[in-house]
């Protein structure tokens, strides 16, 4: 039981958040150069662990501040009570030390750079619910979650393999963003009500329902749709990610006509299952040389 609790709390469903840049950034970097698989390992290690950090972490800041106490969706460790504040606290810290000990591997081997990206990750992890001025209630969250779930992640990825950076490691790091904010967009979405009355002014509250609907639609379909076709211009078989793009018209139809509260948290599991797919797939399509 107590595992369970604590797997639960890691939101293992915004994993893929994780893992798809990895895979993505590999095969980039195996359709330019040569891959190391311990470096692809350990990239991996690091994108999981911030991911499961940054979980614990949002866990903990929001917990205390009493802004989970009434919300509809996952477990909260803290909010519920079922684990103490220093207990959640102190697993989001471990998980950053994972990160770090794999990090660390990767910069002595490719570059000391590495560190700095690294601790830019793990500021933004805590800092997206933590500390005196959270981004995460400005409305910051999204842009944070494209920039290092996107871009950093899936060029840094290819970067422990190249030691470059490329046109085509941008390029797909896009879509991989995309996809990983409209997770968050998703979730906000959802919590539009408990937020506003917690005083969190997330991108959802700010724009309202309607325009947040738009934008979830525009980053779980059009952004990968155009980004996708933009990629196959110099890897065609890129084009195999729009199969698993298809996947997308489910929930983005859902949202389209209104799904709300508890029946947002199906989109959200059918938004990380489209990433999952669209990024393999993606993966597979670009690693052809």
């Amino acid at each position: 039981m107590s595992l369970k609790l604590w797997v639960e709390g890691a939101r293992p469903r915004t994993l893929p958040a994780a893992v798809v840049p990895v895979a993505v950034g590999t095969a980039v970097a195996a359709s330019q150069g040569q891959v190391v698989w311990w470096r692809g390992g350990a990239a991996l290690v690091v994108a999981v662990a911030v991911q499961v950090a940054t979980n614990y972490a949002n866990d903990y800041s929001d917990g205390i501040r009493g802004t989970d106490d009434v919300r509809v969706g996952p477990v909260r460790l803290v909010a519920s009570g079922l684990r103490s504040p220093a207990a959640v606290k102190r697993a989001a810290l471990l998980s950053f030390a994972l990160a770090a000990v794999a990090g660390l591997a990767l910069s002595a081997a490719v570059s000391w750079w590495l560190v700095l990206v690294g601790a830019a990750c793990f500021a933004a992890g805590w800092f997206y619910t933590g500390g005196s001025r959270p981004y995460g209630y400005s409305g910051l969250g999204e842009v944070a979650v494209f920039v290092f779930f996107g871009l950093v992640a899936t060029v840094g990825s290819a970067y422990v393999h190249l030691g470059k950076v490329t046109l085509l490691a941008i390029g797909v790091s896009v879509p991989v963003g995309a996809l990983s904010a409209a997770l968050l967009v998703v979730n906000n979405l959802r919590d539009i009500s408990t937020d506003t009355a917690a005083g969190k002014r997330t991108l959802a509250v700010r724009l309202g329902d309607a325009d947040t609907r738009i934008l979830y639609i525009v980053l779980v379909l059009a952004t990968p749709a155009a980004a996708t076709l933009l990629i196959a211009v110099v890897r065609p078989w890129a084009l195999l990610a729009l199969v698993g793009l298809a996947a997308a018209l489910g929930p983005a139809g859902r949202v389209r006509r209104g799904a709300r509260g508890r029946d947002l948290i199906g989109v959200l599991v059918r938004t990380g299952q489209v990433q999952l797919l669209y990024g393999l797939l993606l993966a597979g399509g670009v690693a052809v040389r």
